[in-house]
């Protein structure tokens, strides 16, 4: 059971048009002390996110008026909350295109109640807590064109700064504090993604070549995360 005192002043947005599903989700999220607000498509998912700013979005890809991809890429557009994503058995394409929309997270249907709470938990804690390992003695630490400010998790090239999702900036994070070291996809998963996630490598890959086109001059090229065959990544300073 989660407790109560984490999570009274949670609010989350769930998103779901199937009746039975969204009321037993709605139900048991309640039930573990969330505050929740829903919508049954797209367009209302929308303008509930514009209004009430939730911490963390449970979306359902197969939704009216506007479809679940369309609604992660324009909350990601404006906001960082956690995302997790529902998904249809079989929709693979869907869970990929989710993650490189910035989605943090995916389940597919059917799931049991008890992985979602936990993937709930997660990002919510996820999203308050700055990764564990070594602090600089600066706020500000750089490498090539690319600095970060960790205290306030702003990244800039130059001086433009960079908008990037919870997750690429985790990741990022993660490999600049192992600068030099190479990291494999499964302790990426484990040290980025915060628990027994159970996506597969794609999962890393797809946030590793966003945060490509976002940090590198020839992403194609990259500089500074490098690419180590058959086993992860690593980032050169």
């Amino acid at each position: 059971m989660i407790n109560p005192q984490e999570t009274a002043t949670r609010m989350i947005l769930l998103v779901e048009d199937e009746p039975t599903l969204l009321d037993a989700l709605r139900y048991n999220l309640g039930k573990e002390g969330y505050q929740v607000v829903t919508a049954s498509d797209g367009m209302e998912a929308l303008e509930q996110a514009k209004q009430i700013n939730p911490d963390l979005v449970i979306l359902d890809i197969m939704l009216p008026r506007l479809d679940g991809l369309e609604v992660c890429r324009a909350i990601r557009r404006d906001s960082s909350v956690p995302i997790i994503m529902l998904t249809a058995k079989d929709g693979e394409t869907d869970t990929v295109l989710g993650l490189e929309l910035g989605a943090d997270d995916y389940l597919a249907k059917p799931f049991r109640l008890r992985e979602l709470l936990a993937r709930v938990k997660a990002q919510l804690r996820r999203a308050e807590m700055p990764l564990a390992g070594p602090r600089p003695t600066l706020d500000r630490v750089q490498f090539g064109r690319i600095s970060v400010e960790r205290d306030s998790r702003r990244v800039f090239r130059d001086d433009s700064e960079i908008g990037l999702t919870l997750k690429e900036y985790d990741l990022l994070d993660y490999l600049r504090a192992n600068a030099g070291k190479v990291i494999s996809r499964e302790i990426l998963l484990d040290k980025v993604w915060g628990y027994g996630f159970a996506g597969d490598s794609r999962t890393v890959d797809v946030h590793i070549r966003w945060l490509r086109e976002k940090i590198e001059d020839d992403p194609a090229n990259p500089r500074h995360i490098k690419t180590v065959r058959g086993i992860g990544y690593r980032l050169e300073q």
